[in-house]
């Protein structure tokens, strides 16, 4: 573990909340910010996030505040975890409140709503140069929160700045590999969401395990184009970032991608759906996102292109599968 550090994590939700514990635990003084006050005052009072990851204390170094400027006044780091289409919005309240050369972190995955920019390149129109990085990878917050066995990935273009937050992060029940790639990461982190919502679509149609390999398979194919395209490297896309995160998201009902797509399924609306979720499903939009960037690319994402089409054009489950499985054969590349 490194030297620690006074960290900003904005965003208190699940994985907000799990990553402040997280580096609290390893002795980082942590102000979790969260813009409802209705939201934060509960993790004062109780000292732990009731909603979320109910019988997991805060820990004393962690802080939970309203106050956008007291949690990021002075802050070594900022690690920000609200939703993608917060992202932008949260980076231009923060602008004033903290000094030039102060880096930023994220954990947010998807893309930019309507203008389909990655984080990094709206990070950089809003705040400028300065040392970045996402992190990313197979992960879901309460395993965090309770200490279960977790691997991550932190990339940056900054070798140095990658190895300083990782140390942050990393524990010894939270493993943290570093990257440069963070283009691919940030590919993986949002397209891996809406093949979430193709998996479990095809399972809550009772279609089984073949179909749900095949997904996986032809998907993580898809995620590799579109990364490649914009500048990702292949062999990001194998691991943890990639196909560890693509595997678990489709495959456990810990995923809101997935039981997004198990409401679905059953006929629900994207309301009911996210209503009984109760939580925000990065995917629904990000769907929106990753079928535009494809086609303006000329990239073939068919599983994408059918979540797009069930999720805004109204098209029926099981027609999208019909469909997928009529188009003419060719070689698998």
């Amino acid at each position: 573990m490194s030297a620690t550090a006074t960290i900003a994590v904005l965003g208190a939700g699940s994985w907000g909340t799990a990553l402040a514990i997280l580096l609290s635990r390893n002795g980082n003084r942590v102000r979790l910010w969260g813009h409802l006050k209705a939201e934060i005052e509960p993790l004062q009072q109780d000292r732990e996030n009731r909603q979320y990851l109910p019988g997991i204390p805060l820990p004393e170094l962690l802080q939970p505040v309203t106050d956008l400027g007291e949690a990021v006044t002075g802050a070594d780091e900022l690690l920000v975890v609200v939703p993608s289409h917060a992202f932008r919005q949260t980076l231009e309240a923060v602008k004033p409140l903290i000094a030039a050369d102060t880096p930023l972190n994220w954990a947010t995955k998807g893309l930019e709503p309507k203008t389909r920019k990655l984080l990094h390149q709206v990070a950089l129109e809003v705040l400028g140069e300065r040392p970045i990085a996402v992190v990313s990878g197979p992960t879901f917050a309460k395993e965090v929160a309770a200490g279960l066995p977790t691997a991550i990935t932190v990339a940056s273009p900054s070798e140095a700045h990658a190895q300083r937050f990782a140390g942050y992060l990393n524990s010894d029940c939270f493993r943290v590999y570093t990257s440069s790639d963070i283009i691919g990461v940030q590919i993986g982190g949002g397209t891996k969401n809406v093949l979430a919502i193709a998996t479990g679509i095809a399972d809550g149609l009772g279609f089984g395990a073949n179909t749900r390999a095949a997904l996986i398979t032809r998907g993580l194919a898809e995620m590799m184009r579109l990364g490649e395209a914009v500048g990702g490297r292949a062999e990001t896309f194998m691991g943890l970032a990639g196909l560890g995160d693509l595997v678990l998201t489709c495959t456990d009902d810990q995923s809101r991608n997935r039981r997004m797509g198990l409401a679905l399924a059953r006929g629900l609306t994207i309301a009911q759906a996210r209503k009984e979720i109760g939580q925000e499903v990065e995917g629904v939009g990000t769907a929106q996102e990753i079928f535009e960037k494809a086609k303006e690319l000329g990239v073939e994402m068919p599983i994408t292109e059918q979540v797009y089409r069930i999720l805004y054009e109204g098209l029926d489950p099981k027609e999208v599968v019909q469909r997928l499985l009529a188009r003419s054969i060719k070689p698998e590349n």
